[in-house]
C-alpha cells in the first residue's frame, strides 16, 4: 500500500513533464484541440529543430553553463573553507561570525536588489557576468550553514591525529576534511547548478546584451517574438529541462554516501 501511494504521487509529479515533452511533438491543431490527447497523432520531431533555429539556442545554453560552472567552482572553493574555520578551528568570536552569517539568510533578495545594482553600476560591471558570479566566491550563507553542521558531526580525532603527525591546518583541511565532504559538496554543486540554471531575474537585470543572455531570458524573448508558436516553445522548454533531469540521475548516487562519510572511512 505505501508503495502504491508513492507511485501515485510520483505519477502526479511526473505528469507535467510528460505533457511538456508530448506537447513539443504536436501540431498547433492538436495543441488547441477541444479534446486534447496526451500522445500526439502526428509526431512533429521538426519542432525541436525549428525551436533551436528560431533563437540562438546554443549561445544561450553556452552562457548558462558557463555561469553554472563559475558559480559551482566559487561555492566549492569558498563555502567549505568558511565552514571549516567556524566549526573545527577554535578562535575567539567565531560564534558571533556564524550568527551574522545565519542572520543574513533572513534578508530577502528583493531588499538587496537595488543597493547591489547601484554598486555594480558604479563599478561599471552591469552588462557583464561579474554580478552573476562574484558572490559565489564569498560563500552562500545556507551552504556555509549546511557544511558547518555536517563538519560538526565528523570526529575531531581525525584532525587531531593529522596535526600530531605534523600536518598543517591547510593540509589537514585538504587531505582529511575535503574527502569526507564529498556528499554535501555534491549537494551544494547540484543546488548551485539548479539555482543558476533557473535564475531569471539576475540575467534579466544585469545582462543588457542579447549575446550574453541565458536560456531563461532567451525563452522569455522567444515567447515575446513567437508567442503563437507554442509547439516550438514547448520544444525549447523541453530541451532546457533535459540537463536538470540528467543531472538529477547523475547526482543522486552521491547522496547515498552521506552515511558512510560520517564514519571517516571510504
Amino acid at each position: 500500500m505505501p508503495h502504491a501511494a508513492l507511485v501515485l504521487v510520483g505519477c502526479l509529479f511526473l505528469f507535467p513533464i510528460v505533457w511538456l515533452f508530448m506537447t513539443a511533438l504536436k501540431t498547433p491543431e492538436e495543441i488547441f484541440a477541444v479534446s486534447p490527447s496526451l500522445l500526439p497523432k502526428h509526431w512533429q520531431w521538426s519542432n525541436y529543430a525549428d525551436a533551436v533555429s528560431a533563437i540562438p539556442f546554443g549561445r544561450y545554453m553556452g552562457n548558462t553553463l558557463l555561469l553554472c560552472a563559475i558559480n559551482i567552482v566559487g561555492q566549492l572553493l569558498s563555502a567549505p573553507l568558511v565552514a571549516y574555520s567556524i566549526s573545527k578551528i577554535p578562535w575567539k568570536g567565531r560564534g558571533v561570525i556564524f550568527s551574522l552569517i545565519v542572520a543574513t539568510m533572513i534578508l530577502p533578495g528583493q531588499v538587496q536588489l537595488i543597493p547591489v545594482y547601484i554598486i555594480f553600476s558604479k563599478l561599471g560591471l552591469v552588462g557583464t557576468f561579474v554580478p552573476l558570479t562574484i558572490g559565489s566566491f564569498f560563500g552562500a550563507p545556507f551552504y556555509i550553514f549546511l557544511l558547518r553542521q555536517f563538519m560538526l558531526g565528523l570526529p575531531s580525532e581525525l584532525i587531531e591525529s593529522a596535526k600530531m603527525d605534523g600536518a598543517s591546518e591547510l593540509r589537514t583541511y585538504a587531505q582529511i576534511m575535503l574527502p569526507l565532504l564529498q556528499p554535501p559538496l555534491m549537494t551544494i554543486a547540484l543546488f548551485t547548478f539548479v539555482n543558476t540554471y533557473t535564475d531569471f531575474m539576475g540575467p534579466l537585470i544585469y545582462l543588457n546584451d542579447a549575446a550574453k543572455w541565458t536560456v531563461t531570458v532567451g525563452l522569455q524573448s522567444f515567447l515575446q517574438d513567437h508567442g503563437a508558436q507554442w509547439e516550438q516553445l514547448m520544444a525549447a522548454s523541453a530541451l532546457v529541462t533535459l540537463p536538470m533531469i540528467v543531472l538529477y540521475f547523475f547526482g543522486q548516487k552521491y547522496f547515498m554516501k552521506s552515511g558512510s562519510a560520517l564514519t571517516g572511512f571510504k
